[in-house]
């Protein structure tokens, strides 16, 4: 099961930096994960720090 960014997410982009398959982008106001590239590994949601990835 893919990762979903919440709108709790604050757009500073550590996400994105610790995503090993570069499913994360920056969206409009914050960042999206792309479900199909998703290896559900969690990586995101330990370096957030308001906790906005979660399993969809």
């Amino acid at each position: 099961m893919a990762y979903k960014i919440s709108d709790e997410c604050i757009a500073c982009g550590a996400c994105a930096d610790q995503c090993p398959v570069s499913a994360i982008s920056e969206g409009d106001g914050k960042y999206d994960i792309d479900a199909d590239t998703c290896i559900s590994c969690g990586a995101c949601a330990g370096v957030c720090p308001v906790g906005a990835p979660s399993e969809d």
